[in-house]
């Protein structure tokens, strides 16, 4: 068994309507293809659902049709929502690789992060708002699969949901019925990733308020309710696992960056040779023109049915049939290859349209995890710094300090 710290950590983003088919395709493993060198796509039948919702037919709700049926239920609300607010949103809940590794794997990941969907739920308030929960043991972590010599998978639990508040409405202070006046209207579940994750939050600690951001306490929940679930040997997710999850989206985004000069290149040949045939039937169409110039080749004899040459017609004549029977047939092949092409030029081009926005989430994301990792890293700096250099004065601190508010306790 290593020793090996092991640290909970859990992710929240919002996003626009415009990104639905994006986090889509990619949770629910959608793609055609995957270029990335860290998923294994025979894998994806072992990625687990938590929860999706699908149609009678079987079919699965798409995370775009399942909120349209939200807001037609009125189950939420978008009322006074700007067009690029953040309507939807995605949880992920991880622990760093090796900790399946060292407990068993796919089946102790199941496991584990069927209680981190319980969690999900009471996060996000109601289960209802959640499109779709589905935990993904396709992704190979390429740095400690290379470490340890066999494959190391990194699971993880995507929850797709709507971030939703109650909104309380009352009636206005002034209105003739002076019963209703001031009093509650309605509670609206209204559409608010602002709101359900404010910057600052109140808090009270050792007697004190302090502001916390709303990301830190979702870290704290996470971490304790998984240590309450039985679930050993985890410490609080700060740096450690943080900078793990830095190294796969940077990975990510390298591998798509590839993919993307790979795809750019495929469209290039492409394209010329499309141009190349182009020509060739630009020249097999004038020598149809040129062939067209026969029918008026020839005049007609005064006598009998016979026509009269000339020299210079007749060579034209001899050069036409020694270039050339199937002029026709060959102009119609090229066309079909164009054709052909147009098509996969098509193709590569929407995959190219795909890549840049998968590249540009996953940059994003790799952004707001650096951001929190130099801002939790700023915060606890100082604190890693002294246990480093004088533990045992950082430890007789906080022993002087326990016992003075033990006294003022008692003074009370």
């Amino acid at each position: 068994m290593s020793d090996k710290q092991h640290f909970t950590i859990v992710r929240n983003a919002g996003y626009t309507a415009t990104e639905f088919k994006t986090r889509q395709r990619h949770n629910e493993r959608q793609n055609e293809n995957y270029h990335n060198g860290d998923i294994v796509a025979k894998r994806s039948e072992l990625n687990h659902h938590y929860l999706q919702y699908r149609f009678p037919d079987g079919s699965p709700v798409t995370y775009e049709e399942r909120f349209n049926q939200l807001l037609t239920g009125d189950i939420i609300a978008k009322r006074g929502l700007k067009p690029d607010a953040k309507v939807f949103a995605e949880l992920v809940f991880g622990v760093n690789s090796e900790y399946f590794e060292q407990n068993g794997g796919y089946d102790y990941a199941v496991k584990f992060f069927d209680e981190a969907y319980r969690l999900a739920v009471k996060e996000v308030g109601d289960e209802r708002y959640i499109l779709s929960a589905v935990l993904h043991a396709n992704e190979r972590n390429k740095e400690i699969s290379e470490r340890l010599g066999h494959d190391v998978f990194h699971y993880h639990l995507h929850v797709m949901y709507v971030p939703v508040v109650e909104k309380k409405v009352y009636y206005r202070k002034d209105m003739k019925d002076k019963e209703k006046a001031g009093t509650l209207k309605e509670v609206i579940p209204q559409i608010s990733h602002s709101k359900k994750w404010p910057i600052k939050v109140p808090v009270e600690r050792d007697g004190k308020t302090i502001t916390v951001n709303s990301y830190s306490l979702l870290q704290d929940r996470y971490h304790e309710h998984m240590a309450a679930a039985g679930f050993p040997d985890l410490q609080r997710g700060e740096r450690g696992s943080t900078a793990e999850h830095l190294d796969v989206l940077d990975f990510k985004i390298q591998q798509d960056k590839k993919r993307l000069a790979d795809v750019s290149s495929q469209v290039e040949k492409k394209e010329l040779r499309r141009d190349k045939l182009d020509e060739q039937i630009t020249v097999k169409e004038k020598a149809k023109a040129t062939i067209k110039e026969v029918d008026s080749m020839g005049k007609p004899q005064t006598i009998g049915n016979g026509f009269i040459v000339t020299a210079d017609e007749l060579k034209k004549l001899k050069s036409l049939a020694k270039k050339g029977v199937g002029i026709d047939k060959r102009a119609e092949e090229y066309k079909e290859k164009i054709a052909a092409l147009e098509v996969s030029i098509r193709d590569l081009k929407s995959q190219i349209t795909s890549l840049e926005s998968d590249v540009r989430v996953i940059a994003r994301d790799r952004d707001t995890w650096k951001a929190n990792y130099d801002r939790l890293w700023g915060e606890v700096k100082d604190f890693i710094k002294a246990i480093r250099t004088a533990p045992q004065r950082l430890l007789a601190f906080i022993r002087e300090n326990i016992q003075q508010n033990k006294n003022q306790e008692v003074s009370r």
